[in-house]
């Protein structure tokens, strides 16, 4: 029977192909492979090589699936994806659909960028808190930068406005973690009272809101929701600073939420004292509880994020690729996981393994930073450009005398500008030993003690990285 199963399977794939493109396809659809159907729950379970894919299907083509599902198997089919991190001790992940008609469904009382109304106001349990699940506090790995935020966040969510850490005001750079700070607050405070009124709203969307209710004339309406709220958290207050009208009607939501004693949670990119253009009378209010500084993670840090989310996420990269990214992605949380995302992406539709060349190429791309550090792709480049040459050429195993002296020149610099054992330059340069590299290095050494011409080719490629000898 479950033959016969994986034939219907086989027929939905083929739907699907006929309504993308082949590259398409064989990013997405071709790596997933069919394992049963339940008869009795019509359900399909299927294999997927990572969330990487579980989480691009349903952002994007679940619309799709269902309709092919539904025509292969002539019924309304759930599908279910597994994923098995650990083959040896058995350790997988599994997921549910969440279906077109989940997604596609209009929630009761989210209404876009309209105001709320008092009606929204009457239906408790039906307030949707705006919270991202996967932002919660066991995806927020402790480290030196952020261990007083996390448990000052961790006691307010378990008593909500009953410490003295009320409001709870989270300042920090950009990309440092505040934002998964503030929603794990409300994922965990939503979890352990769910009859509580939790909201997560960013100050862009409620000036937005805010400005509706003006034109439609509903501000009172727009006033008496968010009074209602138990716990109320505003991600990036600082764009208010320029909006005198949006804060005098925060103030009054302020003021009404904390006298009866219900939780505040702000976010911002400075401390109050820097919110330049707020009024003194709510920046007191802003000071009177608990201000505490989100810091850019550290190295380690960035390391202990970095295999979290491996783990999480089955994916399997090197030790040094790992600590790579962390000395490079500029201390921000948020380029950690985009470049992740981006390796996972490049591994997937290219078919390679992750490595550290690879790793070059994708920081190159997806991370600026003023001091970016010189990688082989960058040294190659430069000097392959200055002696005319191809980088096919020189990482080629042709022992032709004018590729043999590029390469070496690579090595070298590569050496000099680089903190890669000569083990891994050699890889990364045409897939060379170690006593390749350190021999390539002791005979340009010779050369520019008796070459001066040798010297001033050296000195112009190295103008070229903008750095000095």
């Amino acid at each position: 029977m479950q033959n016969n199963h994986k034939a219907l399977w086989d027929d939905c794939l083929h739907l699907i192909r006929q309504n993308v493109t082949e590259q398409t396809f064989k990013t997405w659809f071709e790596p997933i492979v069919f394992e049963s159907y339940d008869e009795a729950q019509k359900t399909v379970l299927v294999q997927v090589p990572s969330p990487y894919i579980y989480e691009y299907l349903e952002q994007y083509y679940v619309r799709l699936m269902a309709w092919s599902l539904q025509k292969s198997f002539n019924a309304n089919v759930r599908l279910t994806y597994r994923l098995v991190t650990d083959k040896e001790n058995k350790k997988e992940q599994q997921w549910e659909s969440d279906g077109p008609s989940d997604i596609d469904a209009p929630q009761p009382t989210t209404r876009g960028n309209k105001s709320p109304t008092v009606l929204d106001a009457a239906m408790p349990q039906d307030l949707n808190p705006q919270l991202d699940p996967k932002k919660d506090f066991e995806h927020f790995i402790e480290g030196d930068s952020n261990k007083l935020p996390r448990t000052v966040g961790l006691s307010i969510a378990e008593h909500p406005g009953k410490s003295t850490f009320n409001p709870f005001f989270v300042f920090g750079p950009s990309g440092c973690g505040k934002t998964h700070l503030i929603n794990a607050i409300g994922v965990q405070c939503k979890t352990m009272y769910p009859k509580k009124r939790v909201l997560y709203v960013s100050a862009r969307l409620f000036q937005v809101q805010y400005t509706d209710s003006v034109r439609q004339n509903t501000t009172n309406d727009f006033i008496n929701f968010y009074q209602t709220i138990d716990v109320l958290i505003v991600d990036d207050i600082q764009e208010w600073v320029s909006s005198p009208r949006t804060l005098d009607t925060f103030f009054h939501i302020f003021d009404h939420l904390f006298r009866l004693g219900k939780q505040i949670i702000l976010a911002s990119d400075r401390p109050p004292v820097d919110l330049a253009g707020v009024k003194e009378r709510l920046l007191t209010r802003f000071s009177c509880g608990l201000i505490a500084e989100l810091e850019k993670p550290n190295v380690q840090l960035c390391i202990d994020i970095l295999e979290s989310k491996c783990r999480r996420d089955g994916l399997k990269i090197p030790a040094e690729v790992i600590q790579f990214i962390a000395n490079t992605a500029n201390g921000s949380v948020r380029d950690l996981e985009g470049v992740l995302n981006s390796l996972m992406a490049y591994s997937i539709v290219y078919n390679t393994k992750i490595d550290m060349h690879l790793a070059e190429r994708v920081i190159k791309r997806a991370v600026k930073v003023d001091n970016h550090p010189l990688t082989i792709d960058d040294i190659l480049e430069k000097v392959c450009q200055h002696f005319g040459v191809t980088q096919q050429q020189v990482v080629s195993k042709s022992r032709k005398r004018d590729y043999v002296q590029v390469r070496q020149v690579s090595m070298y610099l590569a050496q000099k500008y680089t903190k890669m054992p000569a083990s891994r330059i050699g890889q990364l340069i045409g897939g060379r030993d170690h006593s390749t590299v350190i021999h390539s290095c002791a005979t340009i050494e010779k050369r520019l003690k008796v070459d001066k011409a040798f010297v001033n080719e050296l000195n112009s490629i190295e103008n070229s990285f903008k750095l000095k000898r």
